[in-house]
């Protein structure tokens, strides 16, 4: 029995697979916390992209690029089912791709100025930023039709990911009337972090919806899913 081309069990070990790959990128994200010497790096005051500056750039890229993978199991599996509007899965294409401009193009060393790689990484993480938590909270009903605890804990950390990053709109406009720059008067290292962290375990909370009802679904359901 096969479901646009792949069996509902290798479908199933996608989305398991997909998992994996965000549960390793997450925990190579810490240890790139607690482990020297990157572990020297504030996580209130420095964004992420910081590590791809020092010797672990490596492991950076590592687990930006797991993360992306996790990302098109879930978003490919949205598309093969056909679950939700195609709005989700072109913010979830978006955020992906994103994710692969990050690894390409190294935020701005400020230390020697701007450039265009530095730029390019800026614009792809403002649209990685806000593409998931759009994404997700747009597929959360289609993939949790009947739960309402674990469709409003995918869009409940979604919209936590969109409040965080909306304080940067409040500081930009604080010093459009005379305060500091914006960077200054935020915690930027804290802001970015909780708006990644709340998004990927958004996406997380959807690609676990997805295994779920992939083992539940039935083979009628599973034959029909591929028309």
């Amino acid at each position: 029995m096969r479901t646009g081309g792949f069996t509902a069990r290798r479908w199933q070990a996608v989305q398991l697979g997909g998992l994996f790959a965000l549960a390793l990128g997450l925990m190579l994200f810490a240890f790139l916390h607690v482990l020297p010497p990157t572990s020297d790096i504030s996580p209130i005051t420095r964004t992420i992209s910081e590590y791809a500056h020092t010797d672990a750039k490596w492991l950076f890229d590592l687990a930006v690029l797991l993360i992306a993978a996790g990302s098109v199991a879930t978003f490919a599996d949205i598309a093969r089912r056909k679950l939700s509007g195609r709005s989700a899965v072109v913010l979830g294409a978006l955020w992906t791709v994103s994710l692969l401009v990050i690894v390409m193009f190294t935020k701005t060393d400020w230390s020697v100025g701007t450039s265009i790689g530095g730029t390019i990484h800026h614009y792809a993480s403002l649209t990685a930023f806000l593409s998931l938590p759009a994404a997700v909270f747009l597929a959360a009903h289609a993939v949790f039709p009947s739960s309402i605890v674990w469709r409003w804990l995918a869009r409940g950390l979604s919209i936590l990911s969109l409040a965080v990053f909306s304080t940067i709109g409040f500081a930009v406009v604080y010093m459009l009337t005379g305060g500091p720059p914006w960077w200054q008067s935020l915690p930027l290292g804290l802001i970015e972090r909780l708006v990644a962290g709340s998004a990927v375990g958004a996406l997380a909370v959807l690609l676990v919806g997805l295994a779920r009802t992939e083992t539940s679904m039935g083979p009628s359901r599973s034959r029909s899913s591929a028309h």
